[in-house]
């Protein structure tokens, strides 16, 4: 066995505490039942091109159950087992591919460091798993995700029934998430905390991007930015950030970021950080040159507008879609208002007009996932938000360029306002607050920028 080495940096200390992965553990095994097995497993490495593979980031649902940050790697959890209920199988420690690759956890630091009741090499898991899963009522799994993984689990259940005798093969596949997601939907004290680094440090890089963003620079310069700053901190990008100019942020996932920056244009920019695989995600619309014009504040207040009447939507006991109908109310009224819908706010919710230039829902979940999981729906009516919850609030109003039938004047505006919004027990709290949205607190922090730079 290859002697222990000092941690690398590359595995900090877990953010959440290997205890609470344990609890996790165990309230999903009491979900599913003493008869049934539970698999996961780890993202698989992608190749980006020819020998080089993408940047590697664990499946959500792996991370959240374990905390392992490798790849090649399955969870099984087995309630009731005698010799331990969460067995993980992973790579065993080899000097060779060390010298390549840098360290691998092993197996013992999966016990020891983990919280593992037991673990085996990944190479074994053929020999071994089948034996766990027999006499099993029924697999929690998410078939249909990742076909290699699809094809070994379908001959784990051949190899069963070929036992002499005939193995106990589980008689249902069930569909994990059913259970896990619900779970995830509700974050711990530990993931809140996670949740409000990352929320600072993409609110640090907005402020960057407003910053860096000046006329006769590149969309890509100021991506750039929002890069140094998320990396200076130790974070990643929780996705591909949107830097859009001009008429491009009328393109609601534009992500070219190639664009010129030109004196009269606003700048749209969506980018979240993320911190140990927890994500934010914040969008702000200012401009270029320092000031809105009439026509840009215009449609800008009424963005700001409705996504604080949205924001006060946000609280315990109520629907999810009551921020959404907010946004939309507000909206109507102010494209009303102005002209570029010619009937009443309530005609225009009525016939869905408004989704000319308000195309999107308000809001997502937010948590592991940038989009993240959990029903928006119970048995058919809105799901009622309650604390511990993390939702996006971002209405937005976008005026396609070649839109005819409004005056010139509004033709190519885009704009979006997001923040990270979690449900409190006294109501809720806005984690991205960082970033002024107040069109007046723009201008102001964007004129002390110019005089920053003489």
């Amino acid at each position: 066995m290859l002697p222990p080495r000092p941690q690398p940096k590359r595995y900090r200390a877990l953010s959440i505490s290997s205890e609470e992965y344990a609890r996790r553990r165990r309230q999903l095994m009491r979900m599913a039942g003493e008869d049934a097995v539970l698999l996961v497993a780890a993202a698989p490495e992608r190749v980006r091109n020819a020998d080089a593979n993408w940047p590697y980031r664990q499946d959500s649902d792996l991370h959240y159950l374990s905390g392992f940050p490798e790849p090649d790697a399955v969870l099984a959890l087995l309630p009731g087992r005698k010799h331990g209920e969460a067995v993980l199988f992973c790579r065993e420690r080899d000097e060779e591919h060390e010298r390549w690759h840098g360290e691998s956890i092993g197996t013992d630091r999966a016990v020891s460091e983990h919280g593992m009741d037991d673990a085996f090499p990944i190479d074994d898991i053929d020999d071994i798993l089948p034996g766990m899963i027999e006499g099993r009522g029924r697999v929690y799994c998410h078939f249909g995700r990742e076909p290699e993984f699809d094809a070994r689990l379908l001959g784990w259940m051949r190899r069963l029934r070929q036992l002499r005798g005939g193995g106990v093969v589980p008689k249902e596949f069930v569909a994990l998430g059913h259970l896990l997601h619900d779970l995830r939907l509700y974050k711990s004290r530990g993931e809140l905390k996670l949740m409000k680094t990352s929320a600072s440090i993409a609110a640090d890089a907005h402020l960057a991007a407003m910053h860096a963003a000046i006329a006769g620079r590149h969309e890509y310069e100021v991506e750039a930015e929002i890069l140094r700053v998320m990396r200076s901190r130790g974070a990643v990008p929780a996705f591909p950030p949107i830097v859009a100019s001009g008429a491009n942020a009328c393109v609601m996932h534009y992500t070219a970021n190639r664009a010129g920056l030109r004196d009269g244009d606003l700048l749209l920019v969506d980018a979240g950080a993320e911190m140990d695989c927890y994500a934010s995600d914040i969008t702000r619309t200012f401009p270029i040159s320092g000031r809105y014009s009439r026509e840009q504040r215009a449609l800008y207040e009424v963005v700001h507008a409705a996504q604080l009447a949205a924001i006060d939507e946000v609280l315990p006991g109520r629907a999810f879609s009551g921020a959404h109908e907010a946004a939309v109310r507000v909206i109507s009224e102010g494209l009303c208002a102005l002209g570029l819908i010619r009937s009443s706010a309530d005609e225009a919710i009525a016939e869905g007009s408004y989704k000319r230039f308000f195309p999107a829902k308000t809001g997502h979940w937010l948590g592991l996932d940038v989009h993240d999981v959990g029903d928006y729906r119970v048995d058919g009516e809105p799901r009622l938000l309650e604390p511990g919850m993390v939702v996006t609030v971002e209405p937005g109003i976008y005026v396609p360029p070649g839109d005819l039938g409004v005056a010139e004047r509004w033709r190519g505006i885009g704009i979006r306002i997001e923040d990270d919004v979690a449900i409190t027990r006294e109501g809720n709290e806005v984690l991205t607050e960082g970033v002024p949205k107040d069109a007046d607190e723009i201008e102001k922090l964007l004129q002390a920028r110019g005089r920053s730079s003489t």
